[in-house]
């Protein structure tokens, strides 16, 4: 499995006329390089640029710093990071700060052992801040340059080991001194013109040595497959305040140390009689189907495990997935 040669400069030269101009993207012998390279990789896993950026741009107007994150707490991170999902990203990204801003004097390790012990760190990011912070000679191996690199061979994904493949192209990839950029190029190139669905062939600047492009036989693209559908009940306390109540006390993992109401996971149709059934809806998170049956009932008393909130304006971080519940519980008033 080797790659033309010509590979790395070619896509450095689109990169350079075709980049987006993203927010953390800055100077090379920028301060702010670390937080912002920290906090974007935090913000992009499993997330949309287009959705990242006005987080990002909120999050680095309050916090300047990676030390003045780092002085926050998980209730005011988890209240900006709200709308954003997958909230354990925020607690690891502020988990991170700290450590980085305690133990390693606000820089980050050399040691690709060091950092992966850093609370939400595997080895695509590990890599990405090792290449885009100390310039390093490697490649993070994400969704999209697994795309380019699979399709360039046209060999299926799931075919490919990605580090043997490296190592054993490493004299063809790491030609130039920009190594930061070339990690930056080929998502940046998987995401613009090797896209998912109906890429940009006819203009692309490998398609002369592109075995996919060249090929009357060419590989599919590997699609995520959805969980079956989980049953769930959900259980509203309401009051004539129009407020609703919540609790931590869950024993679903997805939702753990969430603000939500009553919730069980059931397998047969739902016969709750001391429970009013509002609806049935469909949710998902992640890669599980939720189909939910919604029930209601007005109480002055609740469980002590659980606390009053209004349905209309809060302080405290409350999930996108409560947020649908509330919607929803609203049309009773």
């Amino acid at each position: 499995m080797h790659i033309d040669k010509t590979l790395p400069k070619k896509i450095l030269a689109w990169y350079d006329n075709s980049k987006r101009k993203l927010p953390w993207r800055v100077g090379k012998k920028s301060p702010k390089k670390l937080y912002y390279r920290l906090l974007s990789e935090f913000m992009l896993q499993q997330t949309q640029v287009k959705t990242v950026i006005p987080y990002f741009n909120k999050f680095t107007k309050k916090f300047k710093t990676i030390k003045a994150l780092s002085k926050s707490n998980e209730r005011e991170i988890l209240k900006m990071w709200e709308g954003l999902g997958y909230y354990r990203r925020a607690r690891n990204l502020l988990a991170c700060s700290k450590i980085l801003v305690q133990n390693y004097k606000s820089r980050l390790p050399r040691s690709i052992i060091e950092i992966k012990k850093l609370p939400g760190i595997g080895d695509y990011t590990a890599n990405a801040l090792l290449g885009l912070v100390y310039n390093e000679p490697r490649i993070a191996v994400d969704g999209n340059v697994r795309r380019v690199f699979s399709r360039n061979l046209n060999i299926e994904e799931n075919k490919i080991n990605f580090d043997k493949f490296i190592k054993k192209n490493k004299k063809k990839f790491f030609i130039t001194k920009r190594n930061d950029d070339f990690i930056e190029a080929l998502m940046e190139f998987g995401a613009l013109i090797c896209k998912p669905k109906d890429p940009n062939c006819l203009t692309c600047c490998l398609n002369k040595t592109c075995k996919y492009f060249k090929s009357s036989k060419k590989i599919k693209n590997i699609k995520n497959k959805m969980s079956k559908s989980k049953n769930y009940d959900i259980f509203c306390y309401i009051n004539t305040k129009k407020q609703i109540a919540l609790t931590k006390n869950n024993q679903i993992s997805f939702l753990k140390d969430f603000n939500i109401p009553e919730i069980k996971e059931t397998n047969n149709v739902s016969n709750n009689q001391n429970w009013i059934f509002l609806k049935n809806y469909k949710n998902s998170i992640s890669n599980l189907k939720l189909n939910i049956n919604l029930y209601y009932k007005f109480s002055k008393k609740i469980p002590r495990t659980f606390n009053w909130y209004s349905l209309k304006e809060n302080k405290e971080f409350i999930p996108s997935f409560t947020k649908r519940i509330f919607r929803q519980v609203s049309t009773l008033f």
